[in-house]
């Protein structure tokens, strides 16, 4: 089974206004809306719609968890969290002629709440794949992901990280069955800019050589790349209008997850994975099947390099 781990979720509230935010003054609202946040969540929202089961792990706490969960529930998302103290944090998008974000902090995770994790973690086994998805909680220790997937390695669990810097250099040694850095991160992570297919393959084969199984590079409208121990795979992307970019690389992990789940091919996922994620970026809302289906012609794969290393 896939599980997804959201160690800060949030209750993300869009408001948006017809005209500019008057600072010191009455604003109002044309719309808004809410629903769960967190990378891992939206991992297991994509997973659910295109008809592929997980669970979803993290910690929420009061009147924002509960939301979260019988929001999830609703969705037929099946949820395993660790209850906390505090409330679960609101994340306010304010969108008028240019788009504000106000993100709160979260939760306080105590040491036994983290311990609560682990145990709910340390039951995964062989058939199991864990997506670590985000940032970690200022209150949790900075090797929060090296100590749940070193659990994963020892119980033979598949990993999955979407992150960032240090926190994805620490599990490369752990071999992660899937790592999908942009083409900004990974540049960042080797303090060099990256723009170009032809610029990202080498330092996406050094991620391999750390430790990585497979390897996907997003590089916006420029397409994407694929890699592992003996291919490097290049994607066209699908032509559309850009209307957000929010959960589109939460999608193409979840894109790559569905599709392997039921046929193991890493091309045919790597493909699916890319459709995923742009069909999210061509939306307001995450990707659907439907959509993502209609996309999927439009991904053109070709192998740049097939020989052994």
């Amino acid at each position: 089974m896939i599980y997804t781990l959201t160690l800060n979720p949030s209750v993300d509230y869009i408001v948006k206004l017809d005209s500019s935010v008057c600072m010191g003054e009455l604003n109002r609202s044309s719309s808004d809306t809410k629903f769960p946040g967190g990378k891992g969540i939206n991992v297991s929202r994509v997973l659910n719609r295109m008809g592929v089961k997980s669970k979803a792990l993290g910690f929420v706490g009061g009147f924002t968890g509960a939301y979260i969960e019988k929001y999830l529930h609703h969705e037929e998302i099946e949820t395993s969290f660790v209850h906390v103290e505090e409330d679960t944090r609101i994340n306010i998008k304010l969108k008028t002629n240019v788009e504000t974000e106000i993100n709160a902090k979260g939760p306080a995770i105590s040491e036994q709440h983290f311990q609560a994790l682990k145990t709910k973690v340390a039951s995964l086994g062989a058939d199991d794949v864990l997506v670590l998805a985000g940032s970690i909680p200022s209150s949790l220790p900075e090797s929060t992901y090296e100590d749940l997937v070193k659990i994963c390695s020892e119980n033979g669990a598949e990993f999955v990280v979407d992150a960032e810097g240090e926190l994805l250099k620490t599990v490369l040694s752990y071999k992660p069955l899937l790592i999908k850095p942009n083409h900004h991160e990974l540049g960042d992570l080797f303090g060099t800019a990256l723009s170009t297919t032809e610029d990202v393959i080498p330092y996406a084969r050094k991620l391999i050589d750390m430790g990585a199984k497979n390897v996907i590079v997003s590089l916006a409208g420029n397409g994407a790349v694929f890699v592992n121990e003996k291919s490097v795979y290049i994607s066209t992307v699908p032509k559309g209008k850009v209307k957000s970019s929010v959960g589109a690389g939460d999608s193409m992990v979840a894109g790559f997850l569905a599709k392997h789940a039921v046929s193991k091919d890493l091309i045919k996922s790597f493909q699916y994975s890319v459709a995923a994620g742009s069909a999210t970026a061509f939306s307001l809302d995450l990707c659907t099947k439907e959509h993502v289906d209609e996309l999927l012609s439009y991904v053109q794969v070709n192998p740049l390099s097939t020989e052994s290393r």
